[in-house]
């Protein structure tokens, strides 16, 4: 009888904030990096992410962190993780960016970047992810809000100067409404909320052949999203979509219902 191996525990990259940058009111951007940057495991996504675990200091716990042992002998000192989308990575500089979201002392991720400083730790695993523009597609069409900022710059970064489509975002400060420089073809509509997005998806004027999409946000916004995508007949393989979140759930509670109907974008 084969003996069921492990699972082995993603690699842990410990780096060193060396730049924290207040782009907004309500957006952190930190940059990290360091000699830990090799644990670091990039890919080609534009969507890549990264598990961000934030350990309480009072434990006294000292990075990379055993997950296996803690979970085995003090579940109560593990980790918070959270997951953030990776704004760039630069391996020849051996530095991440990361955006954070701030909304006042709420979380753990949020007031962490707000007090962050140069100096400071930063633990991640991954990168995960599994998007980036198709540049045979015929049209593209990324929706998103701010939570989506990050991965949809990273894609209208990507793109090449004839690509064409429409990006839809619901930002309601418009002092956090920051993209890179789009091609002329690709055309950027704001709303201040998501009803206001999907009524610009619905009012949408839809170009010949199915489009390459990105549609990441709030979860019951994006479940409507991917209504309007069936009724359009977009296929399923030209899909990227997910939720990043969900109204009135906290960020462990949001993860577990992945696995549960309430849970799931088809």
């Amino acid at each position: 009888m084969t003996q069921e191996q492990p699972r082995r525990a993603p690699e842990q990259a410990v780096l060193t904030v060396e730049l924290v940058e207040q782009v907004s009111p309500d957006l952190i951007r930190i940059t990290a990096g360091g000699d830990g940057y090799d644990a670091f495991r990039d890919n080609d996504s534009t969507d890549k992410y990264v598990k961000i675990l934030f350990a309480d200091p009072a434990h006294g716990l000292t990075p990379p962190y055993d997950l296996a042992q803690l979970r085995e002998e003090s579940p109560e000192k593990l980790p918070t993780r959270r997951t953030y989308t990776v704004r760039s990575a630069d391996p020849a500089e051996r530095r991440l960016v990361i955006d954070f979201v701030v909304h006042g002392d709420e979380g753990v991720a949020g007031p962490w970047a707000r007090a962050a400083q140069p100096g400071d730790t930063l633990v991640v695993s991954g990168a995960g992810g599994g998007y980036r523009p198709d540049p045979a597609a015929p049209w593209h069409l990324l929706v998103g809000d701010h939570t989506a900022l990050p991965a949809i710059s990273s894609a209208i970064e990507s793109m090449d100067a004839a690509t064409r489509g429409h990006v839809l975002l619901s930002v309601t400060d418009a002092a956090d409404r920051i993209l890179p420089e789009a091609p002329a073809g690709l055309t950027v509509t704001w709303t201040e909320s998501d009803d206001e997005l999907l009524a610009a998806l619905g009012a949408l004027a839809w170009a010949d052949g199915h489009p390459h999409v990105f549609a990441h946000g709030e979860r019951g916004t994006i479940k409507e999203v991917r209504a309007v995508l069936k009724q359009r007949e977009v296929p399923r393989e030209s899909l990227s979509i997910s939720a990043y979140w969900a109204r009135g759930r906290a960020e462990d509670q949001f993860q577990a219902e992945k696995r549960e109907p309430i849970g799931q974008i088809e």
